[in-house]
């Protein structure tokens, strides 16, 4: 019979007690090693993750502050004025949302504004608009009527060469004009008037009309300005009447329409008939009618620039309610001479007051108006066709003009009528273009002899302005006052 084989507990519970005891000796050996090396990787990667934190931590102080300082770099670039060499014909500047978060931020109020208002939101306004609405500020709150004209080296932005549509008596240069007169600007006191930009022009009045209503002086303003623009963009000749005393030029590439609108006195007048009923240089002059050749052409329009004074210097009757009140130059024992002053003054009011009412006018509240000041003529030992002449090189001196002559009275009536009608109707659509002081010093701009004798002889016009010339300076004049009101909503 087999023997029955010993179980493995049995065995060892046979085994010997010393053979326990050193089995338990070798187990806790075994066990405190395992415990000194975990020990030892626990420290190990203690300190591996101490490194690691320590290390994420510079890293992203670093990342913070490197976006803290292009966030800070940013708000600079977004709060900055557009520099010279870049476009400054649109306002530029940051999203809705981002004007948000420079108002909240501590960098963005630090930085420097167009504006020194401590109001955040105007402040934030000015830093989002372009350096060329500053500088229209800047020229809105100087008086551009003061000033004086110094050396322009450059010339012209155009020459008799250079216009398409230089009208040939104002060429006078082509007729041997000394060109002294080309290299003058005018300098206001206390500011600078930019030169002119023919494409900031067309940018203002894009898809605009404007129209200049007045005399001959009215029509040479516009051919300054179309000269001015056709440096940027060729005008398409619309429309000329029989007489080439309404004229319309367009711009088709900005769509603006440019418009000259004859009336000698803006009221209705008719040349006085002499004794064979020939039509005579006197006129009788309606004071209670206006000539409806130029008010019937007002609604459409954007932009008016108004202007006259000097077919007053004539001898003109005036008429009120049907019967003759007086004259101006008449020196007839029966009626009172009431002076230019007066009959100036008489025929502006209303034609200013018909505007302000005009219902059809672009929406009556569109259309804005410019008066041009009066600007007298330089003749010298005479007049147009008894000898008179304006020969001199170079603008006169502050002491050769009188600020007490009728040409200033005449640009005080003028001004005060414009004051009057903004007061009256609470309107700041009225404006002046005071130019009178300007032009008296400029007795060199005018053609005086040098034109085309084929049309005239023995004549000398020192009335009109040379092409190009110091009438240019009126325009330098229109285009800050029309940037002005590009950019800033007209208060009513």
């Amino acid at each position: 019979m087999a023997p029955v084989p010993t179980s493995p507990s049995s065995s060892s519970s046979s085994a010997s007690p010393r053979l326990l005891h050193s089995n338990s000796s070798e187990w806790n050996a075994v066990v405190q090693r395992n415990i000194k090396s975990s020990l030892l990787l626990l420290l190990v990667l203690s300190t591996i993750f101490v490194f690691s934190v320590l290390h994420t931590s510079h890293s992203f102080g670093s990342t913070a502050a490197e976006e803290g300082l292009t966030q800070q770099s940013t708000l600079v670039v977004s709060g900055r004025l557009v520099p010279e060499e870049e476009e400054a014909d649109e306002p530029i500047g940051p999203a809705e949302n981002n004007v948000a978060s420079e108002q909240s931020s501590p960098a963005a109020i630090s930085l420097p504004s167009a504006n020194s208002s401590s109001a955040t939101t105007a402040s934030t306004a000015e830093r989002t608009r372009d350096q060329s609405v500053v500088e229209v500020q800047v020229v809105e709150r100087c008086d551009m009527s003061m000033g004086k004209w110094v050396r322009e080296p450059r010339g012209p932005i155009y020459t008799n060469l250079t216009c398409p549509t230089l009208p040939d008596f104002k060429n006078c240069q082509k007729y041997g004009k000394d060109p002294g007169h080309l290299f003058w600007r005018w300098q206001p006191d206390g500011c600078d008037l930019p030169r002119f930009s023919p494409e900031r022009f067309l940018d203002v009045v894009r898809g605009k009309r404007l129209a200049f209503i007045g005399d001959s002086l009215a029509r040479n303003q516009m051919d300054s300005l179309l000269c001015l623009l056709s440096q940027a963009e060729t005008p398409t000749d619309v429309y000329r009447d029989a007489y080439d005393k309404f004229r319309t030029w367009h711009f088709p590439a900005h769509n603006f329409t440019l418009m000259a609108m004859w009336t000698e006195f803006y009221a209705h007048a008719v040349p006085v008939l002499d004794a064979e009923g020939k039509p005579t240089a006197s006129f009788d002059i309606h004071l209670d009618r206006l000539n409806a050749n130029w008010t019937s052409r007002l609604p459409g329009l954007d932009f008016a620039v108004i202007s006259g004074g000097n077919w007053f210097f004539r001898v003109n009757y005036l008429w009120e309610n049907g019967r003759r009140i007086g004259c101006v130059n008449c020196r007839e024992a029966n009626l009172t001479d009431l002076g230019i002053a007066y009959a100036v003054r008489r025929v502006v009011r209303p034609a200013l007051e018909a505007i302000a009412k005009c219902h059809g006018c672009s929406g009556s509240n569109n259309l804005v108006t410019f008066l041009r000041t009066y600007t007298p003529d330089h003749f010298e030992h005479g007049s147009w066709f008894s000898g008179g002449y304006c020969n001199r090189t170079q603008p006169l001196e502050e002491g050769e003009i009188s600020l007490q002559s009728i040409g200033w009275e005449l640009r005080r009536v003028q001004s005060e009528e414009v004051a009057r009608v903004r007061e009256r109707t609470g309107s700041k659509r009225f404006g002046v273009l005071d130019v009178t002081k300007a032009m008296m010093l400029r007795a060199d701009g005018h053609p005086g002899g040098h034109y085309d004798k084929r049309w005239v002889r023995n004549a000398s016009d020192c009335l009109h302005w040379c092409l190009p010339g110091p009438v240019d300076m009126w325009n330098d004049v229109l285009l800050q006052r029309l940037a002005q009101i590009s950019t800033t909503p007209l208060a009513r």
